[in-house]
């Protein structure tokens, strides 16, 4: 199997695991909801960072496509951990706007970035 596919698979393993896990321990009183989607939550966000640092690690022939690799890989990785640090200890709505909001700011870098690569490579 690829090594790409593993480690997303153990990922989601790993959060379905968590989950379950969490939903256990709230049935049991140990933790209440609000820590639940936390912890799910916070955990998402630290996927988002781990893709976005192994983004730029690909191999990709053209050198535009290793610069967009770079933005996209840094911007997936700093949204990523800005939503779960966002998730870890702000307040919920705070979290929930500002996780959403860092995420959508890195895709609209890494699409910007992009479209501005794309319009530089082409002949005037």
């Amino acid at each position: 199997m690829n090594r790409d596919l593993i480690g997303n698979l153990a990922w989601g393993g790993g959060i379905v695991a968590l989950a379950l896990a969490d939903s256990f321990a709230r049935r049991e009183g140990y933790i209440d909801a609000d820590m639940v989607n936390r912890i799910v939550l916070g955990a998402t966000g630290l996927m988002i960072a781990w893709q976005g640092n192994r983004l730029p690690k690909t191999f990709v022939p053209s050198a535009c496509g290793r610069e967009a690799r770079r933005v996209a890989g840094w911007s997936m990785a700093l949204s990523g951990l800005v939503y779960a640090a966002l998730w870890a200890f702000a307040p919920f709505q705070v979290a929930l706007i500002g996780g959403c909001g860092a995420i959508i700011l890195g895709m609209a870098v890494t699409f910007g970035y992009g479209f501005w690569l794309r319009g530089r490579a082409r002949p005037a």
